[in-house]
């Protein structure tokens, strides 16, 4: 099997709901991450052979191929394809994996993956909502799928349930977002981030991170209605935001002359309860360690994504991985979550990081909405 390598990554920056990317439009977003990650690799766009995107709510101002229409309005080639997936939160790590397969199997050269997602535009649970409404009918109304799963999916639940049942008290969730917001604020504060962003409409920074939070100002926060461990501080931020890679075989590093920032070195994809639905990171770490041939200890870094704390937690709790290894400049609590773009985000840090670092090896895992998750491991070429 070929190799796959990362040759370019480039993000916006994360903006807050009613941010200042908030009004400005997904097509454009992603745009701007393509024409960013072609100048940075200096590659001609006429050679890219596909473009796979990642995005959750493709309704409104995102369907039609988001992938498509962000590359037109980069100005780019009509003659090069696009295409958008849907994994939930890891549809651009999805993207990812579908651009190394294309790589490693020899039927491509030069594939570019990423995501975009404008939350404040687009809101969670937009394509239900506006299908139910429009009278569409309800994605979990299949006789089938309502005999084994009599409610809708409820991330909330998913959360709450994780917390009880690695007993993960208020207060220990709270600790761990503190944490994310003091090392995001951190490491924007050393630059850590200035390699991998691409700064538009005058914002330069992720917006979501609060430097001057504290455990009391986090204690005073109600609970969500019905989950008592949970609070808006110990969830991810609805974000806007799109990120992009350049995956290229070892042909095309060659030919294009490009100096490689990591090899991929295996993917995983898993399932789980779709009820809990959250920890699926937990057996995805596994699985992807097992196809590498690897054991925890060789990782150097990992990212996986603070959907809510509860699932970090326990992830760290069941693998053994370093706290301090994990998320070193902080996640989704802090720096937000822009749905379809995170995963690409967060591999687009993991590389960035382990070259800063000179590490050797990172691991990326993100949970999803139905049950599912996706991991990565990469390492510094």
């Amino acid at each position: 099997m070929a190799d796959a390598y990362i040759v370019g990554a480039v993000r916006t920056p994360v903006g807050k709901r009613g941010g200042g990317l908030s009004a400005v439009h997904p097509s454009d977003l992603g745009a701007h991450v393509l024409r960013s990650l072609l100048q940075r690799t200096a590659v001609e766009p006429e050679a890219i052979d596909d473009v796979i995107f990642g995005c959750v709510s493709q309704v409104g101002a995102q369907t039609f191929n988001i992938a498509r229409t962000s590359w037109l309005a980069a100005g780019l080639p009509e003659s090069v394809p696009a295409t958008t997936v849907d994994r939930q939160c890891g549809s651009s790590l999805q993207a990812l994996h579908f651009a190394a397969q294309g790589v490693m199997s020899g039927t491509a050269d030069l594939i570019v993956a990423g995501g975009v997602e404008a939350m404040s535009q687009v809101p969670i649970w937009s394509p239900v909502t506006a299908g139910r409404e429009a009278g569409l009918g309800d994605p979990f109304g299949g006789e089938g799928f309502r005999e084994r799963y009599p409610s809708d999916p409820d991330q909330f639940r998913g959360a709450q349930m994780i917390a009880e049942r690695w007993d993960l008290e208020r207060e220990a969730l709270e600790r761990f977002a503190l944490s994310s917001h003091q090392r995001a604020a951190a490491a924007w504060e050393a630059g850590h981030f200035d390699a991998e962003v691409a700064p538009l409409y005058g914002v330069e920074r992720d917006e979501g991170f609060r430097a001057d939070t504290t455990l009391e100002k986090m204690a005073s926060l109600p609970a969500l209605p019905d989950y008592d461990r949970l609070t808006a501080a110990v969830a991810s931020q609805v974000s806007d935001g799109a990120a992009a890679l350049l995956v290229a075989s070892e042909a095309a590093v060659a030919r294009q002359g490009i100096v490689p920032l990591a090899r991929i070195v295996s993917l995983a994809v898993v399932g789980v309860d779709p009820v809990i639905m959250l920890t699926g990171p937990i057996p995805a770490t596994g699985e992807v360690l097992r196809r590498a041939g690897l054991q925890l200890g060789d990782i150097d870094l990992f990212e996986v994504n603070e959907a809510f704390a509860p699932v970090v937690l326990a992830w760290l709790a069941e693998t053994g991985a370093d706290p301090e290894s994990t998320n070193v400049n902080g996640g989704a609590i802090a720096l937000g979550h822009p749905l379809g773009a995170t995963g690409a985000k967060l591999v687009t840090s993991l590389v960035h990081e382990l070259n800063r670092r000179q590490a050797q090896r990172g691991l990326v895992a993100i949970c999803e909405g139905g049950g599912t998750a996706n991991a990565m491991i990469v390492e510094r070429a």
